[in-house]
């Protein structure tokens, strides 16, 4: 029983990572449908800028953390305006958009791993650890939760009372009329890889309290957020939020039975249980 709790702990603080990871990727994608797979290198970004500004700088933790936010931000928005704006002017196809997003994660993987090294970094920061039973979390799990609670929130409050959120939902909607009724596209796409981005960088400020860095976090960031947002359904926010949190208690209670290396063929076989059953995803668009 104790086991079970656990792992139903683990469940939920994952899914709470896993729901900031995609709720960024949601809004990129959903959005522009740029497949960004460099989202992930772009979100270690941001978790190294905060490291360095704490372990090297100083500054304390949640000064660095605005920092790294704003630093992540605007990475995101030079990843669209120098890689795959000049690629939507000259109307490329998507495979070459991809690619693009494949050569931009490489580019950024090695550069973080030149930059700052292979070797895992940390931070000394002190968090309570509570008990339930024999199982446990910290205070750092429920920050995780927490920042999923408030993030969220404040994401979806301002797709739905402010003029720029109305007009993301439209781009999302239906891109050619948006740019018909006189939306601009490009503005608006600037504007969600730079809360897309910043969304990330909340979840690697996270991250690096709870298990520190590497160069090669980034892989599992956007893999988790990519099919999250597959089967939660291309284009909802609410349904990756959902997704997130269904993969990271599927892929927790698996491991009841199952070794822990077999953690992400779980994530590949509930895609392929929603391509195959629900290609369209737990939220279905109008």
């Amino acid at each position: 029983m104790d086991l079970l709790i656990q792992l139903t702990l683990n469940g939920l603080f994952n899914g709470a990572h896993f729901a900031l990871l995609a709720m960024g990727f949601a809004l990129i994608f959903g959005t522009t449908g740029v497949v960004h797979f460099a989202y992930g290198p772009v979100y270690a970004v941001g978790a190294y800028v905060i490291w360095a500004l704490v372990a090297l700088a100083g500054l304390p933790f949640w000064v660095a953390v605005g920092l790294g936010v704003a630093a992540t931000a605007a990475l995101g928005v030079a990843s669209y305006l120098f890689i795959y704006r000049p690629f939507e002017i000259g109307g490329s196809p998507p495979f070459v958009v991809l690619v693009a997003s494949l050569g931009l994660f490489i580019v950024i993987k090695n550069l973080i791993g030149i930059v700052f090294g292979t070797d895992v970094k940390t931070v000394d920061v002190a968090y309570d650890v509570h008990f339930v039973g024999n199982a446990f979390f910290t205070t750092v799990q429920v920050g995780q939760v927490l920042a999923a609670l408030l993030v969220g929130g404040g994401i979806a409050l301002f797709l739905r009372t402010s003029r720029y959120g109305k007009a993301i939902r439209a781009m999302a909607d239906n891109r050619e009329m948006a740019t018909v009724i006189g939306i601009d596209t490009t503005r608006l796409s600037i504007l969600v890889f730079a809360l897309g981005s910043a969304v990330s960088a909340v979840a690697g400020a996270l991250v690096l309290l709870r298990d520190g860095l590497n160069p090669n976090m980034g892989f599992g960031a956007v893999f988790v957020a990519f099919v999250a947002v597959i089967v939660g359904g291309v284009g909802s926010l609410r349904g990756a939020v959902v997704a997130g949190f269904l993969l990271a208690f599927v892929q927790s209670l698996g491991m009841w039975q199952i070794p822990t290396e077999w953690q992400n063929t779980i994530v590949f076989v509930v895609l392929f249980g929603f391509l195959l059953a629900r290609p369209s995803g737990i939220v279905r668009r109008a």
